[in-house]
């Protein structure tokens, strides 16, 4: 599924004719960065409500590249770079990558694999 959403931005740029939208590409590179620097590769920490410092900026940094992951082909779209349509498959494409998610963290959490 993450290859798909990687697809739908290649799509988006290819179609329109225009490499912004690739931008927020950098986002879905940021947004697991910090479950491998500071949860040691699990999810598992983003759903507990123990904290700490490292803890509390992980998922704070993880958050905040998630709404990025939103927030800039939105911004794009308000500033006429991109199109309205390419706007809308980056949006597919978030949601492509949102379902990859959520479905290893299921894995992840499930003791039987």
């Amino acid at each position: 599924m993450f290859s798909a959403s990687i697809l739908l931005q290649i799509l988006a740029c290819a179609i329109y004719s225009n490499w912004w939208p690739m931008l927020s590409a950098l986002m879905y590179v940021l947004v697991p960065m910090p479950c491998l620097f500071f949860g040691g590769g699990s999810t598992q920490f983003l759903m507990s409500r123990d904290g700490g410092g490292w803890i509390d900026g992980a998922k704070f940094l993880t958050g905040a590249s998630a709404v990025g992951s939103i927030a800039i082909p939105v911004i794009l779209r308000h500033a006429d770079l991109i199109g309205t349509g390419a706007m809308f498959i980056e949006f597919t494409s978030f949601f492509i990558f949102g379902c990859t998610f959520l479905c290893y963290h299921h894995a992840s959490l499930d003791d039987e694999w």
